[in-house]
């Protein structure tokens, strides 16, 4: 996902209710064209990380996946992409800072979000 994807992604999380690209090009704060805009959201739809629906003569776009999941797939996308799973997975466990290794024992102890 490129910078612009992934900025516009933040705008579609940060609102609790579908944004047309015009509502996305305000709370982007730059001076992006309404047109990049468009083209931006179509292809988050695209890749299905957006849905969207008729609003008046516009799409309103929402995301499909929260920050959290869609973190999470990636994660599992690159560890089946890997030939040595364990190799991967105990290379982000020694890049985890003390409190990150505490958060993930109890989870796993847990068994909970």
């Amino acid at each position: 996902m490129g910078a612009l994807e992934a900025e516009v992604l933040g705008v579609l999380w940060d609102q609790d209710r579908p944004l047309t690209p015009g509502e996305v090009a305000e709370a982007l704060h730059t001076d992006l064209a309404y047109t990049t805009v468009m083209t931006i959201l179509a292809r988050l739809w695209k890749k299905g990380l957006a849905e969207r629906h008729r609003q008046g003569r516009a799409f309103a776009y929402t995301a499909v996946l929260s920050e959290a999941d869609l973190a999470a797939k990636r994660m599992h996308d690159t560890l089946d992409r890997t030939t040595d799973q364990a190799a991967v997975l105990s290379r982000f466990v020694e890049g985890l800072s003390p409190a990150e290794v505490r958060r993930l024992r109890k989870l796993l102890n847990d068994g909970s979000k």
